[in-house]
């Protein structure tokens, strides 16, 4: 796709473009445009133009649309496939899973949306002589700042919902990643979203203020410091916004705990997508009990983990995106090791699969003085921490400024689901990790504490898109010109409705 399609019409300042690189070969993917916040401004008004038609079709027919998008997707899942992996250098199962997920989240929407965004019925004052009704209206022009590591996933999540609920688009993905939103939006093109409804924003951290600054609601799924600065320029702008950030997903295994289903939600809560996930499993806590039989379990399965860039689907994990993610990785594990923390699987880079692979890695023998316990590390780690009992591994769950998602494992579902209500997480899985749960269209997901403001996915990840009327309409037409505020007749009225409504709260 032609990257100057991102904004027709638009006369390009002088900034030069933005190239973007395969990370496992380090060829160039393309080059896309460093669009300025002039540049920017320019397309918004386009869009607020465009806008109200695009509500104005109703939730269906943008249901209907969305849904045929879907379609053309899976048809081209091959070619949206090689586009994420020259982008990412995910292996080809993790780019099939976005694909996955965006079908699913479309196919929920598409069923519940209009459900979702009927006017809603509500108690007058009055309620024989009075209606009330909440009607939900788009915002008008959303901004979405998407990330690089689930660049067609962590797009849609959002950009579905917001264009369902009627709202036109400024789509800025990650400038390593943006052929693969270009491509999501030539094929919304294809099967009739107007091309004024959506617009890929493509540059840098310039490009994604001018965003901000031109919309009516902001999203953006990145680092918290990232999200702090967006929440300090919406709340001067005074529009609404969401955030998914850092966090630093906890895992308990309990001594009842099935061994084999723990030690595959330990090895793929950790290595998927090579750990660049933000519900990535990023600590464990075991207790003493099963301690030892787990780290060389999963010590076992680590150690014959398939990493590579090969098509087949027998590859288990992929390239890492960026140098900085591996200058960190590297960091948090000298740090621990210094600290007397052991790698007993892995701890090294592999240039000879490409210049950003990095093999599994266990690490045990960790606490919390160590920044691979307590800061995001966002890449194939696997910290693996002996606890005395469950609530030893609560407390230390909850020793974290991040609250994303945690995940617990054990027999006891019912104990389990005790323990979850403990856990300072925005969710909770009970013998499954925190990428089973984000991937699950009908369950809300975000963070609490640093990892965020807001959630995706569900009703909740639907309605944040939009903004509530009230429309209060009184049904008495020939009451008498009067100046008191409170005539004897309604006196008497509110007196009846506080008898009445103690024992039918419904009037």
């Amino acid at each position: 796709m032609n990257a100057a399609s991102v904004s027709e019409n638009t006369a390009f300042e002088d900034r030069p473009d933005i190239i973007v690189r395969n990370p496992v070969t380090g060829e160039i993917v393309g080059a896309v445009p460093n669009l300025s916040s002039a540049q920017i401004a320019a397309i918004a008004e386009r869009a607020r133009a465009a806008q109200p038609a695009w509500e104005n079709l109703g939730v269906r027919k943008r249901a209907h649309l969305l849904r045929a998008w879907a379609d053309l997707l899976w048809d081209q899942r091959d070619e949206m496939i090689r586009i994420i992996r020259s982008e990412t250098g995910k292996n080809k199962t993790g780019a099939l899973s976005e694909i996955f997920g965006t079908d699913f989240g479309v196919t929920y929407y598409f069923h519940r949306a209009a459900h979702f965004l009927r006017p809603r019925r509500a108690q007058p004052l009055f309620p024989v002589f009075q209606r009330l009704t909440v009607h939900y209206r788009a915002h008008g022009l959303v901004g979405i700042l998407a990330p690089w590591n689930y660049p067609l996933l962590l797009v849609t999540s959002e950009l579905v919902p917001a264009l369902i609920a009627g709202n036109a688009v400024l789509l800025k993905p990650s400038e390593l990643t943006p052929h693969t939103s270009l491509f999501i939006a030539d094929l919304m093109y294809r099967v009739g979203v107007p091309k004024e409804i959506l617009h890929v924003i493509t540059g840098d951290g310039l490009t994604g203020a001018g965003v901000i600054d031109a919309v009516d609601y902001i999203h953006v799924t990145g680092s918290t410091t990232t999200g702090r600065k967006v929440a300090i320029r919406a709340a001067e702008r005074l529009i609404p916004y969401s955030l998914e950030l850092g966090s630093k997903d906890p895992l308990i295994i309990l001594r009842d705990s099935n061994l084999d289903l723990a030690v595959t939600g330990a090895i793929k809560g950790a290595f998927e997508n090579a750990g660049q996930a933000c519900v990535s499993t990023e600590r464990v806590y075991v207790e003493d009990a099963i301690y030892d039989r787990f780290v060389e379990r999963v010590r076992h399965f680590a150690q014959k983990m398939k990493v590579g860039s090969e098509d087949g689907m027998g590859v288990h994990m992929g390239s890492m995106t960026h140098e900085r993610e591996m200058v960190r990785v590297e960091r948090h594990l000298d740090e621990a090791v210094a600290k007397g923390a052991k790698i007993i699987v892995g701890g090294k880079r592999r240039p000879d699969l490409g210049p950003l692979f990095f093999e599994p890695t266990v690490v045990v023998d960790v606490d919390h003085t160590m920044a691979l316990m307590r800061e995001e590390t966002f890449g194939p780690i696997l910290p693996i921490m002996r606890v005395r009992d469950a609530d030893e591994a609560i407390r230390l769950a909850n020793d974290s400024d991040f609250g994303l998602s945690g995940s617990i494992y054990t027999r006891d579902l019912q104990r389990a689901e005790q323990m979850a209500k403990r856990i300072r997480t925005g969710d909770v899985g009970i013998n499954r990790t925190g990428l089973v749960t984000i991937g699950t269209p009908t369950l809300p997901s975000g963070g609490e504490k640093e990892s965020g403001i807001g959630r995706r996915n569900g009703e909740q990840g639907l309605m944040r898109f939009v903004k509530s009327q009230s429309i209060l309409t009184d049904k008495l037409l020939y009451n008498p010109a009067r100046i008191e505020f409170i005539d004897p007749l309604t006196l008497l009225g509110v007196h009846l409705i506080r008898i009445l409504r103690r024992w039918l709260p419904f009037i």
